[in-house]
C-alpha cells in the first residue's frame, strides 16, 4: 500500500503534472483538427522523447491520445466536421443541437461523457487488465464476424424514415470496403489498374470529405444552415452546474461499456464502438429527439469512444497486442524506452507503467475542466462568418488529408467524396450507413474468410459453430433486437397517427 501512494505522489511531481497538461492540450488541438489523428500526432512526437526519462515520456503519450479522443467532438459539434473518425458518430446529434442554437449544451455534455468513459475505462484498466486481456481471446473469427454485422445493423435504426435508401447507402459503403487487396487471398479486387486503389480507400480523407467538405458546400450554398447571432447569444450566461455532471449517469455507464469492450478487442476502435452506443441507446432513451439532437446522444457516442482509449490498452499492455493503430505506435514507444509489454510489465517496471496509468486519470480531470470552461468560447465559433468558416474548414481538412501520408491522391479523394456527399444530401439520402458500411464491411469480410477456412469453407459449418459459442449467440440476439426494435417504433409512431386522424 506505501509503494502504491509512493507512485502516485510520484506522479504528481511538477514536471509530470506539465507534461500531462503540455500533452492534453496538443491531444486536444490534433483531436479537433479533420484529419490529425492521434496516431500521427504519437508518431511525429515519439523521437522527441528518445531523452526522456521513460516514465514522463509515456505520461506524454498517454496524454495526446486522452486529449484527441475528446478534441474530435468539438468539430463535429460546431461545424459537423469530425476531428475524429471516432467523433463522426458525435454529428449525429451534436451538430443537430448547434443548429438549434444549443451547441454549449452539448459541448458540455461532450465533455462531461468523455470524461466518465475514460475515466471508467482506466479503472478498468488499473484493475483488471489481466484477466480481461484474456477473455479478449475468446473474441475469434465468429464473434468478430457478428460484431461486424452487429454494427451494420445499426443502419436500421438510422434509416428508418427511408429503410431502402439507407440500406443503398449501406451496401454503397460496404462495395467500397471491397476495394483494393483481398484480407486472406490476397487478389486485387476493383483496383481499375490504379496502384493507389491496392490498399483500398483510405478511411480518413473518405469520412472528412463526406462530412467536412458536403458541409462546406452546404453552407455555403444553403442559407438556411446560416445560425443566427441572436439564436446562441445565451451562450455568454450559460453555465455548468454541479448535476450536468451527472445528468445522464445509465448512459454514461452502458456507453463506457460498450466501448471498454470494444477497445479489448484488437483490430476495432471508437468509431465502432461509438455507432454502437449510439444505437443502443436509442433503445433505453426516453428522449424524442434522440438522434435528431439530443444531448444524451452525444452522450452515447463520446463516452463510448474515450472508454476505448482504456480498452485498447488493456491488451497492448498486458499482451502486446495493440488494439488499434494508435496503440500500436504508442507500443513503439514503451520498446524505445526499454520496456517490453506483457504481465511483467506491472511488476518489473511498476515504477513506470502504474505512474502511466495515474497520469491518465489527470489527463482525463483537465480535458474535463478545458471542456467546462471553453464549451462557450468554443462554441462561439459558429457566429464565425460562413464564407470564412467554410475556407477555414476546406483549408484543414485538405491539410489533414494530405498530412495522413504524404499523398495527393488523399486530397482528391476527399473532394470527390465531399461532391458525393453533397449530391447525396440533395436526393435525402443518409451518408452515415456509407461510413458504417466502410468502417465494418472489411472487417466483416475478413472474419468470415478466416471462419470459413477454420471450417473447411462450409458457411453452414461457419453457423452452426456460433450455436456452440455463447458470445455469438449474444450477439445474434442483439442483431434481430437492433433490427427490429426500430421497426417496430416506427410502426407504433404510425398507428398512433393513425388513430389521433
Amino acid at each position: 500500500m506505501s509503494n502504491f501512494i509512493h507512485l502516485i505522489m510520484a506522479t504528481l511531481s511538477f514536471a509530470n503534472l506539465a507534461i500531462v497538461l503540455l500533452g492534453t492540450i496538443v491531444g486536444i488541438v490534433v483531436g479537433a483538427l479533420p484529419g490529425f489523428t492521434a496516431t500521427m500526432a504519437i508518431a511525429i512526437l515519439i523521437p522527441i522523447t528518445y531523452t526522456w526519462d521513460a516514465t514522463m515520456a509515456l505520461i506524454f503519450l498517454g496524454a495526446i491520445y486522452c486529449g484527441s479522443m475528446y478534441g474530435g467532438s468539438i468539430t463535429a459539434i460546431l461545424i459537423n466536421t469530425p476531428g475524429t473518425a471516432a467523433a463522426a458518430a458525435t454529428t449525429i446529434d451534436g451538430f443537430a443541437l448547434t443548429k438549434k442554437g444549443r451547441a454549449h449544451e452539448a459541448l458540455t455534455q461532450a465533455a462531461v461523457a468523455s470524461f466518465w468513459g475514460n475515466m471508467l475505462s482506466v479503472v478498468v484498466l488499473l484493475f483488471f487488465a489481466p484477466s480481461l486481456a484474456k477473455w479478449a481471446f475468446s473474441f475469434g473469427a465468429q464473434e468478430r464476424f457478428l460484431l461486424a454485422l452487429f454494427g451494420l445493423a445499426i443502419i436500421a435504426s438510422l434509416s428508418t424514415k427511408n429503410m431502402l435508401k439507407g440500406l443503398i447507402m449501406g451496401c454503397f459503403g460496404l462495395l467500397i470496403a471491397t476495394m483494393g487487396m483481398d484480407p486472406i487471398m490476397g487478389k486485387a479486387r476493383f483496383t481499375f489498374g490504379s496502384t493507389y486503389l491496392l490498399g483500398g480507400i483510405n478511411l480518413i480523407p473518405a469520412v472528412i470529405g463526406l462530412f467536412s467538405i458536403t458541409q462546406v458546400f452546404t453552407s455555403v450554398n444553403d442559407s438556411s444552415e446560416v445560425l443566427h447571432k441572436e439564436n446562441i447569444t445565451e451562450f455568454k450566461k450559460s453555465k455548468t452546474n454541479l448535476k450536468d455532471l451527472f445528468r445522464y449517469p445509465a448512459t454514461y455507464i452502458r456507453a463506457s461499456i460498450i466501448g471498454i469492450i470494444i477497445g479489448i478487442i484488437p483490430g476495432t476502435g471508437g468509431d465502432v464502438a461509438s455507432y454502437l452506443s449510439h444505437n443502443i441507446g436509442k433503445m433505453f432513451s426516453k428522449d424524442k429527439e434522440y438522434g435528431n439532437g439530443s444531448p444524451e446522444g452525444v452522450a452515447a457516442c463520446e463516452a463510448a469512444n474515450n472508454a476505448v482509449v482504456g480498452g485498447t490498452l488493456i491488451p497492448t499492455l498486458t499482451l502486446g497486442i495493440p488494439g488499434n493503430a494508435t496503440t500500436a505506435i504508442l507500443m513503439g514507444g514503451l520498446t524505445l524506452h526499454g520496456l517490453t509489454p506483457g504481465y511483467t510489465l506491472f511488476t518489473s517496471n511498476a515504477d513506470t507503467i502504474f505512474p502511466f496509468i495515474f497520469s491518465l486519470f489527470i489527463a482525463t480531470i483537465l480535458f474535463l475542466i478545458i471542456g467546462l470552461k471553453g464549451a462557450k468560447y468554443f462554441a462561439l465559433a459558429t457566429l464565425t462568418p460562413r464564407n470564412l468558416l467554410a475556407g477555414t474548414v476546406l483549408l484543414l481538412s485538405t491539410i489533414g488529408s494530405y498530412a495522413m501520408r504524404g499523398n495527393i491522391i488523399d486530397v482528391v479523394v476527399m473532394l470527390v467524396f465531399g461532391v458525393l456527399g453533397y449530391v447525396l444530401k440533395l436526393y435525402k439520402y443518409s451518408i452515415v450507413p456509407i461510413v458504417l458500411g466502410m468502417i465494418l464491411g472489411r472487417m466483416a469480410e475478413e472474419s468470415l474468410q478466416q471462419a470459413l477456412l477454420l471450417n473447411d469453407d462450409s458457411l453452414a459449418a461457419v453457423f452452426r459453430s456460433f450455436l456452440g459459442r455463447p458470445i455469438c449467440i449474444v450477439l445474434a440476439i442483439f442483431i434481430l433486437l437492433s433490427v427490429a426494435y426500430p421497426i417496430y417504433t416506427e410502426k407504433k409512431k404510425k398507428s398512433v397517427i393513425e388513430e389521433s386522424t
